[in-house]
């Protein structure tokens, strides 16, 4: 008998054969949801209070409501009242919570050539890893003049995909980076 108990208990929490028994045969009533989802609660439902801002991703300018609970954001959505974006946001605006709360790495992921194995180096050691390959990139492939003297100016030795992740500010700070560096292939993927 306690056989048969346990395999009828293990059968309930089954979610096809609960809607079967509810005869919920699509699903959309309370049979579609375990135990546990139906403890779950809204970030927003214990927030404080809510702020209307602007994502900074990209040049929409799409309306957010950031809802804070002891001065830390619990949870970012669209803003309904928002004129552009009607209450949607794009991927990136949505994950826009992590822009502000999450932890920044402090190590980065380094294979050295021909090596199979990745290791993690300091994050302020890959950065002058990485300007040092600029510079010499740069001195390597610098080209002042063209073949009848006239000013370049320039480098075709590398080039600058931004990404979309990143605000206007940091697009614009980059742009002009790579400007200054005599790069001509500056580009940014939210434009591709």
């Amino acid at each position: 008998m306690r056989l048969r108990d346990a395999a009828t208990r293990w059968f309930d929490r089954w979610p096809v054969a609960r809607q079967l028994k509810a005869r919920d045969l699509l699903g959309r009533g309370a049979t579609s949801a375990s135990e546990k989802t139906q403890r779950l609660r809204p970030r927003t439902e214990t927030a404080d209070r809510v702020v209307r801002s602007v994502c900074p991703y990209c040049a929409v300018g799409c309306g957010q409501l950031v809802y804070v609970q002891n001065e830390q954001i619990t949870q970012i959505e669209g803003d309904p009242d928002s004129p552009i974006s009607r209450g949607r946001l794009c991927p990136k605006g949505s994950a826009t919570r992590s822009l502000v709360t999450g932890e920044r790495l402090s190590t980065v992921k380094y294979r050295r050539p021909h090596a199979r194995e990745w290791e993690e180096i300091p994050l302020d050691r890959a950065m002058d890893m990485i300007a040092d390959r600029i510079i010499e990139t740069r001195r390597a492939t610098w080209e002042d003049r063209d073949s009848r003297g006239r000013p370049l100016h320039r480098t075709l030795g590398f080039a600058h995909l931004g990404g979309a992740t990143l605000d206007n500010e940091e697009n614009y700070l980059l742009k002009k980076l790579y400007t200054a560096l005599g790069a001509l292939q500056i580009e940014n993927q939210a434009r591709i």
